[in-house]
């Protein structure tokens, strides 16, 4: 489905039913956007790993602009400001009163610039290895050169600067430095891993000029910085951080634990960046019950 909203067609796909029936009445599930990562990434990486959340949320996925199977613009369109921006378009057009944001990585960002500009149109976050600043890219950048292969290095700190020249550098990228991303990963994966991995990407329609965008010498992820804003949340908010992410240190999501008012901070300790893979099952309770306990008062 598509949302021509801010000058472009934004792609959403829901999944779960919104209403469920409660004794006598029908009782409302929260609407909850999903926001993937990158920048450049696309929603099908989401599915089918969190399907089981639609039985305590409607599932709303979203391509960012220029991404996925949402319309291609210029790069310098591709900025945290306009999807931003077009997030709270998105949510009026479908008329949601308040949503709950699960971001994952950049998504994370995505969902906290959101809710520091319409903290009232927020009745939730889910923020997964995430940041509250860019000083995360020098972070990620000496983790790197302390836990690398001279491949990952290589390729990495050309990503983390803003360096690729195509979509293909964007996937070799990934390829290089999944045992880095998935902790439970081994250091030196077999065929079998390295083809599971490709065919995710594959089906993922990535956009190397929304990552350049952001990590360039002068791009938007350099000033990115929410951290004196974040008081202005009073919604509940799950943090969860993967104690091996080397791309989004554990230290972030400790900063951002310190900051916002109401909060549950939980470390998934056998897990790196993508903790829906390394713990997936652990993951899925996890925001399970912080919904229900918090979000539905069900439990």
């Amino acid at each position: 489905m598509y949302a021509k909203i801010n000058g472009t067609r934004l792609y959403f796909d829901v999944e779960g039913i919104g209403t469920v029936p409660d004794g006598p009445m029908m009782r409302q599930k929260p609407v909850c956007f999903l926001l993937h990562g990158g920048p450049g990434g696309d929603h099908t990486l989401f599915k089918p790993f969190l399907t089981p959340l639609s039985e305590v949320m409607q599932l709303v996925y979203i391509d960012n602009r220029g991404c996925g199977f949402s319309d291609e613009g210029p790069q310098s369109t591709y900025t945290l400001e306009n999807n931003v921006d077009d997030l709270e378009a998105l949510r009026d057009y479908l008329g949601i009163e308040k949503i709950v944001l699960l971001g994952q990585s950049y998504g994370g960002i995505t969902a906290l610039s959101y809710a520091v500009r319409y903290p009232e149109r927020v009745a939730g976050l889910v923020l997964v290895t995430t940041s509250p600043t860019g000083r995360f890219i020098e972070r990620s950048l000496r983790i790197l050169e302390e836990k690398g292969t001279e491949e990952q290095k290589r390729i990495g700190e050309r990503a983390l600067n803003g360096g690729f020249e195509s979509n293909k550098d964007y996937l070799d990228y990934l390829a290089a430095t999944g045992p880095l991303y998935n902790h439970t990963l081994k250091s030196d994966p077999s065929p079998e891993e390295i083809q599971m991995m490709m065919d995710a990407m594959a089906r993922c329609k990535i956009n190397y000029q929304a990552a350049n965008e952001g990590f360039r010498e002068q791009g938007f992820l350099r000033s990115y910085d929410v951290t004196a804003q974040l008081q202005k949340i009073t919604s509940p908010a799950l943090i969860i951080a993967g104690r091996h992410d080397w791309i989004a240190p554990v230290e972030e999501s400790m900063e951002m634990a310190a900051k916002l008012p109401d909060n549950e901070f939980v470390i998934f300790e056998h897990s790196s960046h993508m903790v829906m893979s390394d713990e997936y099952g652990l993951f899925l309770s996890t925001v399970k019950q912080f919904v229900e306990r918090r979000l539905t008062g069900q439990k």
